[in-house]
């Protein structure tokens, strides 16, 4: 199998080739490179089997070297740093990844793995993961039990909080519980459109249908949201001054 090493770092790709030729696996190494451009004119003279691919690199991310190569007929596993918001993009697109420095146990794993993995359900996976990566501003990535849930930040109506846990409601009629308690999304949620007119809920702007001066917020889906004394003002305020577009 002729493999393409795609890092920016020398002794990570060097020490990569060590824990191959350890492993002794049928994996042939063709190239090393540091940067997008480099790995394109590689990989598409080379036709790789497999790339080992960092996702920051020199010029650009992995992600730009997929999307400009010719021809994505390839298996790919990630080399990344402990970057958490790059590692929650990649368990959501169940990708394989390693984590540097790369341990050879963890390299084995990988490697079996992406012998019986398809190419076209891998990229499937990757496009996933690249969503994620692209759409910081506009989506929320909830840690659940068992799994990443992603929340599109348009479809989602408010948040209610109790003892620690927050309950994230959508207008598909969809909730999810994730056990963070409400400040802990307050700064991602309090841009844009959202607002936080009581200590237990953040709300969408977009889906509310009326106020009563009384303190009491009307959802589209008619859910009443009680407003604090303290932060009605503000409330107010927030609300005559948001602007949909």
């Amino acid at each position: 199998m002729k493999a393409l090493i795609v890092e920016d770092k020398e002794h990570i790709r060097k020490a990569l080739v060590h824990l191959l030729d350890l492993i002794g696996t049928d994996i042939n190494v063709v190239g090393e490179c540091e940067s997008v451009k480099d790995a394109v004119i590689v990989a598409n003279a080379c036709k790789p089997e497999l790339v080992f691919l960092d996702i920051n690199l020199t010029d650009g991310t992995g992600f730009d070297f997929l999307e400009q190569t010719e021809n994505f007929n390839f298996k790919v596993i990630f080399i990344t740093a402990y970057e958490e918001f790059a590692l929650k993009a990649l368990k959501i697109g169940a990708v394989d990844y390693l984590l540097k420095p790369v341990d050879i146990d963890e390299l084995k794993i990988a490697l079996d793995k992406i012998a019986v993995l398809p190419i076209e359900t891998q990229r499937k996976q990757i496009n996933t993961a690249k969503k994620v990566l692209n759409s910081d501003s506009e989506i929320l990535i909830l840690s659940l039990q068992d799994s990443f849930q992603i929340l599109e930040l348009k479809d989602l109506m408010f948040c209610e909080s109790d003892k620690g846990y927050t309950t994230f409601y959508l207008n598909n009629g969809k909730k999810y519980v994730a056990s963070k308690s409400l400040k802990e999304f307050e700064n991602k949620l309090t841009n844009s459109s959202f607002t936080r007119p009581h200590q237990s809920f953040i709300v969408n702007l977009k889906f509310i249908e009326k106020y009563d001066k009384s303190g009491t917020i009307h959802l589209k889906n008619g859910k009443k949201i009680p407003v604090s004394s303290r932060k009605k003002d503000n409330f107010v305020t927030r609300l005559f001054n948001w602007n949909t577009d």
